[in-house]
């Protein structure tokens, strides 16, 4: 590490420690005590001032969230996520990202999401895991190998998809224990958090899990199945009384974005504990697919006006992974603060699947590198990967972010050039076929997204 980033490290855990000890009263005074202790150029520059901008209003809802953190989450696990998340994998992950990228002219992640496998206990509409089940698998000594050389890239963070991963969540605690240093979180549907688990995560203090919720009661259970939003009930009250951070993870479909995007949904997560929610659109991933499922264009304006409405209101911190690519910002070797669009392809993160297939993102099932052949430097310096950072942004309109969804031929003509193969463990689906269903989306969504894009300023 520089003696800069020694510095500004120090002066983090020194502006924290003051906070820690009196956060009703020292909250509102955060900005002067960060003005004379965090030096200047910080890495986390921007996060800074946008916190400073709402300590003055204790009525602001980013104050009322900050304020949430310090009161409702146990003070280890707090500070725990503290070191994990923005001291290693924010602070010291950004001067190791900036080396390696000009080093090897390749994108480098922040975060890469991984299947430890395939199976799921629940049989939801429009997926595949029930009935691919528990074939495939990734060892425990892979997913440690695959965190071991993360963590030498400057990746500290780490998220878990499925088929369901609590399926694993003996390993997943194992894992936990053997990268302390390291931030872990799983997109899971809850249904099997229970005490014992709850106070392993309290134990080791560097799990946070992504509920999935598809809205309120009928909805949720409409695709996830019936009494399933108890069992989501029950895991949240676990994790609550415990003082334990949770988040949600919300796929708006066709059927349940009016749930999804309501003002009464958004009061419902703050009540039930959640400190964010990151929100997908429906993607028809496989042939087995129900593209009935994808929104309109309509709705996707929706969601878009929706959530950045109660990001002015709600204490709660949302990201909608297709119609927020306008904060993702280009590695400086891409032009400094140039505006992002997709994040995927290692830019920001990748996905590596439960056999291994080393994937640009959760919803792109074509690989040319499997962790069990190559290691992930190669396969981010492989044609596939190389061709994403080629390519990318899709769209000047980061509104239409996506190679699939908004942007029909970018991902046929990527596949095409690296040679890459369908990775989909049910049917294998050309580039072309899956391209094909979201032809009609993306053309509808075009002029709206346009049009939202210059409405906002760009």
């Amino acid at each position: 590490m520089s003696i800069k980033q020694n510095a500004e490290i120090a002066a983090l855990r020194k502006v924290y420690n003051w906070l820690d000890q009196d956060p009703a009263n020292r909250l509102p005074k955060l900005g002067e005590y960060i003005d004379s202790y965090i030096p200047a150029g910080s890495t986390l520059g921007d996060q800074l001032e946008a916190i400073k901008s709402v300590l003055g209003d204790s009525e602001n809802n980013w104050f009322q969230l900050i304020f949430s953190i310090f009161t409702e989450i146990d003070s280890d696990v707090r500070r725990t996520i503290f070191e994990n998340f923005v001291i290693n994998a924010t602070v010291r992950a950004g001067e190791i990202h900036d080396k390696l990228t000009l080093q090897y002219n390749c994108n480098i992640p922040w975060a890469i999401l991984m299947d430890p496998t395939s199976a799921c206990n629940l049989h939801c509409v429009g997926c595949w895991a029930a009935e691919y089940g528990n074939r495939l698998n990734l060892s425990y000594e892979e997913l440690d190998s695959i965190i071991h050389q993360a963590n030498e890239l400057g990746c500290y963070f780490f998220l878990y998809t499925g088929g369901e991963p609590l399926v694993r969540k003996a390993d997943l605690i194992r894992l936990c224990e053997a990268h302390p240093d390291s931030m872990f979180s799983a997109f899971t549907n809850a249904t099997l958090i229970d005490e014992a688990f709850a106070n392993e995560m309290l134990r080791v203090k560097n799990f946070i899990p992504a509920i999935s919720a598809e809205g309120f009661e009928k909805s949720t259970d409409s695709r996830r199945g019936q009494g399933t939003y108890q069992k989501i009930m029950s895991a949240m009250q676990i994790l609550k009384e415990k003082k334990l951070p949770f988040g949600i993870s919300a796929c708006y479909t066709s059927a349940n974005v009016q749930d999804v995007g309501s003002e009464a949904y958004f009061d419902q997560m703050i009540e039930w504990g959640a400190k964010f929610c990151w929100f997908f659109t429906y993607m028809p991933v496989g042939k087995e697919a129900v593209p009935e499922l994808m929104v309109s264009a309509e709705q996707r304006k929706f969601m878009y006006e929706q959530i950045r409405k109660f990001r002015q209101t709600k204490p709660l911190f949302t990201m909608d992974f297709w119609n927020d690519g306008e904060y993702s910002k280009y590695d400086e070797s891409n032009g400094p603060g140039y505006p992002g669009g997709c994040i995927a392809g290692g830019r920001r993160y990748l996905h590596i699947n439960a056999n291994g297939d080393i994937e640009p993102c959760a919803f792109i099932h074509y690989s040319d590198s499997n962790i069990r052949e190559n290691t992930l430097l190669e396969a981010l310096r492989s044609p596939l990967f190389m061709a994403y950072r080629r390519d990318q942004p899709f769209n000047e309109n980061k509104l239409r972010p996506c190679p699939v969804l908004d942007n029909p031929g970018a991902l046929t003509k990527i596949v095409a050039e690296s040679n890459a193969k369908s990775t989909d463990y049910m049917a294998q689906e050309s580039a072309r076929e899956y391209s094909d269903k979201c032809v009609e989306k993306a053309e509808n969504w075009a002029p709206v997204a346009d049009e939202l894009w210059k409405s906002s300023g760009h």
